[in-house]
């Protein structure tokens, strides 16, 4: 038998499997990005799977081993080989849940363990800096000083951040809704400085992108071409400022929310509350924060204290 995934085309029960499962991603609101992900590492199983005439109902924990094994030998990382099987697991779960298998064998398969590294945080000062170096003179300065304010401020995704419509915005209330992973809303908190940037985007910048041949969008952060911003777009005006502020490299949107984070918890913020704030299902995905908290005591004690 072949142990290696070929270029075989998935088997027609392993095509109504995955759409199965595309479309109970689709249920609960995934995202399109999310549903390609999945679709393209369990296609590789699949494939493998009709290769060797293993259709879903005859998946067991051993073929599973197998398929786990074949992916080490290709010298897949840890993160990778973890990444598909939880992708394994979460439609093997469907197809039980639907009766086309009986069990869920990759209930029995143990993930790589994988070293979490610790994600990049900025300092108070270096987010301070950032977003008081974006001036307030064009419409694309005074968007993106809003954008960044509210990604920083609030601890938002990029995702949440582009789609934001008009209405999102409270500003009597001082609140900000929020549409994140899984559809899940959350009403959010919008401090001074970002209330402040958006109010001068929306007085004197967004207008002014609007195309006055297209009828206006209702999104609230809009392109050159007033269009509605895309991610990619975040994330290339990002490093824009992060170069004209010779930040050192890695800096993305996320790294804002890492730091949104890190900030409330090293100000005392209760856990359970920055939760809540990021719109994190589990309490154990905000718990990387006191990591990072952790981290940053080992290394003041290791400079300053005199037994260190």
């Amino acid at each position: 038998m072949k142990n290696s995934p070929t270029a075989t085309e998935p088997s027609p029960a392993w095509t109504r499997a995955l759409q199965r499962f595309d479309s109970a991603l689709a249920r609960q609101g995934a995202a399109n990005a999310t549903r390609r992900a999945y679709n393209s590492d369990l296609r590789q199983l699949a494939k493998w799977a009709t290769d060797l005439r293993i259709d879903p109902a005859l998946l067991d924990y051993r073929a599973l081993r197998r398929y786990a094994v074949v992916l080490s030998e290709r010298r897949a990382a840890p993160a990778t080989v973890a990444r598909k099987l939880a992708a394994l697991r979460s439609c093997l779960r469907v197809l039980e849940r639907d009766g086309v298998i009986a069990a869920n064998p990759a209930d029995l398969l143990s993930a790589p363990k994988r070293r979490q590294p610790l994600p990049r945080v900025l300092r108070r000062d270096e987010a301070a800096g950032l977003l008081d170096a974006i001036p307030a003179s064009t419409p694309l300065e005074l968007r993106d000083r809003a954008l960044f304010e509210l990604a920083y401020g609030c601890g938002l995704r990029a995702a949440e951040l582009v789609d934001l419509d008009l209405s999102s915005v409270d500003f009597d209330a001082e609140e900000v809704r929020v549409t994140g992973k899984g559809g899940r809303t959350r009403v959010l908190p919008v401090g001074e400085p970002a209330l402040r940037a958006l109010g001068a985007y929306l007085e004197r910048g967004r207008g002014a992108l609007i195309d006055a041949g297209v009828r206006a969008e209702a999104a609230l952060l809009l392109s050159r071409s007033g269009q509605r911003l895309s991610t990619s777009d975040v994330r290339r005006r990002l490093r824009v400022w992060t170069r004209r502020v010779a930040l050192a490299g890695g800096v993305t949107p996320h790294t804002l929310r890492h730091s949104f984070a890190t900030h409330l918890l090293d100000g005392g913020a209760d856990l359970r509350a920055i939760q809540e704030l990021l719109g994190h299902a589990s309490l154990s995905t905000t718990q990387l924060y006191t990591r990072v908290e952790s981290a940053r005591l080992r290394t003041a004690y290791s400079a300053s204290h005199p037994r260190a």
